[in-house]
C-alpha cells in the first residue's frame, strides 16, 4: 500500500513515537499533519510543531503544522478544516497524544485526573469523531490509537488507577470504533509496545537513563505502524496490536537493531 499523497493526521507528533511515525510515513511520500501544542521548545522535552514539520519535509513528505490542544472541540475542528483545505481529505488518523501520571489515587490531584481524561479520552474521541466524515471517502482509511490491550489484572490498577483507566478508555474507543465503522470499511486498531520505548516520558517520568538503556528506540513503533496502516482497512480492524507480534507476522524476528543498548536486557512496558 503506497502512502504517496496520503494525508495522515498525527496528534502529539512533535517528538517521540508520534514524530517517528511521521518521519517513516513522510519517507513514503505522505502528507503529514502535526497536530500538537508545542510552539516553543521545552528543554526537557525538545521539539515543536515547526521543527517536526521541517524534519517531515526533509524526509520527503509534505507537512502541515497546526497548534492544537485536543481537549478543545474548536481546536480539533480547526485541524480538520485546515487539513482538508490544504490536502483535500484525510486518509489516516493516529491518536498518539497522551498525558501520564503514575500516581496512586491518594496522590492524584483532580487537575491531573482531568488532564489525563481530557487528553487521553475526550481528545481521542473528539479527534476520531471529527475525522470520520473524511475517512468515509478515503481509499484505505485507518484510525490507529496508541493504547494498550485491556487487561483486568489488579496489578495494572493498584499503582496508578487514574492513568490505567484513561489508557483503557482509549483502547475502548479504538475497539468500539472498529465495531461501529466496520460496515464502512474504516479500520480502527490499538498499538502498544512490548518493551519500554526511549522517549522523554520514559526518561523524565519512569526511570531516567537506566530505563532508557533497557528500552527500544521509537523506530520499532514507526515500523510497526507502517505495517498496520499498509493493511487493507476492511480486513484489519478491532485489534490490540503489540509491536513485536506485528513484526513477527511479517517474518521480522531479529529486533536487536531496535535496542538502545545492543544486548541489554529489555524492560517490559506497562500493561503487557
Amino acid at each position: 500500500m503506497s502512502f504517496q499523497n496520503k494525508t495522515i493526521i498525527i496528534t502529539g507528533a512533535t517528538r517521540g513515537i508520534g514524530k517517528a511515525i511521521a518521519l517513516k510515513l513522510a519517507a513514503e511520500g505522505a502528507n503529514i499533519v502535526i497536530a500538537a501544542k508545542s510552539v516553543e521548545e521545552n528543554p526537557k522535552l525538545g521539539g515543536t510543531i515547526f521543527t517536526a514539520a521541517a524534519e517531515v519535509e526533509a524526509a520527503g513528505g509534505k507537512a502541515l503544522a497546526i497548534q492544537c490542544d485536543i481537549r478543545f472541540e474548536d481546536q480539533v475542528q480547526n485541524v480538520i478544516d485546515k487539513t482538508v483545505e490544504t490536502f483535500g481529505g484525510i486518509d489516516v488518523l493516529i491518536n498518539n497524544a497522551s498525558a501520564i501520571s503514575l500516581t496512586p489515587t491518594s496522590q492524584t490531584e483532580p487537575k491531573r485526573f482531568d488532564l489525563m481524561f481530557d487528553i487521553n479520552v475526550r481528545g481521542t474521541f473528539l479527534m476520531s469523531k471529527a475525522c470520520i466524515p473524511y475517512l468515509l471517502k478515503a481509499e484505505n482509511p485507518h484510525i490507529l490509537t496508541l493504547s494498550p490491550p485491556i487487561s483486568m489484572e489488579p496489578k495494572w490498577f493498584s499503582k496508578h488507577l487514574a492513568y490505567t483507566m484513561s489508557k483503557f478508555n482509549m483502547s475502548m474507543i479504538a475497539f468500539g470504533l472498529a465495531a461501529e465503522l466496520k460496515k464502512d470499511k474504516i479500520a480502527s486498531n490499538a498499538l502498544w509496545p512490548k518493551t519500554t520505548i526511549a522517549t522523554a516520558a520514559v526518561q523524565n517520568l519512569l526511570g531516567g537513563d537506566a530505563l532508557i538503556n533497557m528500552s527500544r528506540t521509537v523506530d520499532i513503533m514507526a515500523d510497526t505502524a507502517y505495517i498496520i496502516l499498509s493493511r487493507p482497512a476492511a480486513e484489519c480492524t478491532g485489534n490490540f496490536f503489540i509491536d513485536e507480534e506485528v513484526l513477527a507476522q511479517e517474518g521480522i524476528t531479529d529486533l536487536e537493531k531496535y535496542s538502545v543498548v545492543p544486548g541489554a536486557k529489555l524492560y517490559p512496558d506497562l500493561f503487557v
